[in-house]
């Protein structure tokens, strides 16, 4: 598992053992596929633009920069999906607006409560957890989103970058 210490990332595949370091405010969607698997449950991917660290402006700058890499988070052994999109404009960008990890009021321990809030959209679940893999190593943006063609477009890959 690669890192890239310029921009503070330590490793290129997180995990739910990762969450408390981790978080998505503004990260992009690209992409959402609810996957069959040959399991009972289908697993859940998202590919994004995950910002690795966001850079304060240094005068005369005025505006934040962003160390951003395409990834692919990938909720395993998915159920209980349910959620919403609101598209109200015209530019219909997927934002995450958190991620939270929430505490089973069930008894089934085994199964993690989730619900990725969204600025245009809303999705709650279980899964036994997750997997993000950083696609590339981050580069340093004026913006939070990676040009479409520098991140290949939409992809699920789960390999992280070597």
């Amino acid at each position: 598992m690669n890192s890239h210490q310029e921009s503070g990332l330590s490793k290129s595949v997180w995990s739910d053992a990762d969450f408390e370091d981790m978080g998505w405010h503004d990260a992009t969607v690209h992409g959402l596929h609810v996957q069959q698997t040959d399991d009972i449950l289908p697993r859940l991917l998202l590919d994004l633009d995950y910002i690795v660290r966001w850079v304060h402006p240094v005068r005369p700058a005025k505006t934040f920069s962003f160390w951003v890499a395409p990834a692919t988070l990938v909720f395993e052994q998915v159920w209980d999906l349910e959620g919403g999109l609101g598209f109200k404009d015209m530019h219909p960008e997927l934002e995450i607006a958190d991620v939270h990890r929430l505490v089973p009021d069930d008894g089934k321990q085994d199964w993690q409560q989730w619900h990725i809030e969204g600025h245009l959209f809303d999705l709650k679940f279980r899964a036994s957890g997750f997997r993000q893999y950083f696609r590339h190593a981050p580069r340093l943006m004026p913006g939070p989103v990676l040009p479409i063609a520098e991140r290949g477009g939409c992809c699920f890959t789960e390999v992280g970058f070597a």
